[in-house]
């Protein structure tokens, strides 16, 4: 095996990582893709950024905000909660979003890539 100091060094194996890894960039439902842009709203109202048309949905039930290269959900106080992965968001909390993860705000799925 060629060993140099990009497999070896503590540095080259985070260049590693890092190259490997990629970030979440739109949101997907419906057929839909929506960019993820610094904050996003979801909710029933129509002042949401997404407008989720289900009446187990809040008027403003969540938020997707971008923190320096990552992106979190949070549930805004929401009636019937927020689930990431089938794990409901405990609210106020911010939730690190991946890219694969399925967001489910009534009966709406949205999924991160």
């Amino acid at each position: 095996m060629d060993e140099t100091i990009t497999t070896n060094s503590p540095v080259g194996k985070h260049i590693d990582k890092i190259s490997s890894s990629k970030s979440a960039s739109y949101l997907m439902f419906n057929n839909r893709k929506v960019n993820l842009v610094a904050k996003i709203t979801i909710g029933r109202d129509t002042s949401n950024d997404i407008v989720v048309d289900n009446k187990l949905a809040s008027r403003h039930h969540a938020v997707i905000q971008k923190i320096k290269d990552a992106y979190f959900l949070k549930d805004e106080n929401s009636t019937n909660g927020t689930l990431v992965n089938g794990v409901k968001v405990p609210k106020d909390k911010y939730i690190k979003l991946n890219i694969g993860d399925q967001i489910q705000i009534g009966s709406m799925v949205f999924v991160i890539s």
